[in-house]
């Protein structure tokens, strides 16, 4: 009896996990949100903010979508950097080239994607 009890609640665990990791799942979800409000507060429209946030959970970890909060101003910042010696200060605070490279790739593809069509 013991061993039965042991082993649903290992399998209703396991069910929780895989409910909680899956793709779409409510880790994911939540995550996805924070990004989208991330980048909602720091003035990205909402349609790019929507588009972007997707992307940027499928393909950075965690650490580097933590690492990426390091783009907010700081205090005595401007909340959009007004020259190129601002963003790269700002830039340089993420120290992960890989984050910030998928974040200009994915911002230019979702740019590009809801202009449309050109012809």
């Amino acid at each position: 009896m013991r061993s039965l009890i042991i082993l649903i609640a290992v399998f209703a665990i396991g069910i929780g996990v895989w409910f909680l990791l899956r793709d779409d799942g409510v880790i994911e979800q939540v995550t996805e949100a924070r990004v989208e409000q991330a980048l909602l507060d720091n003035g990205v429209p909402v349609n790019l903010s929507e588009c972007m946030a997707e992307k940027l959970v499928d393909r950075l970890s965690i650490g580097q979508l933590l690492k990426l909060e390091r783009l907010a101003p700081e205090e005595g910042e401007e909340s959009v950097p007004r020259s190129a010696g601002a963003a790269l200060t700002r830039l340089r605070r993420v120290d992960d080239n890989e984050a910030v490279e998928q974040v200009v790739r994915i911002a230019g593809r979702c740019s590009i994607d809801l202009i449309g069509p050109i012809f």
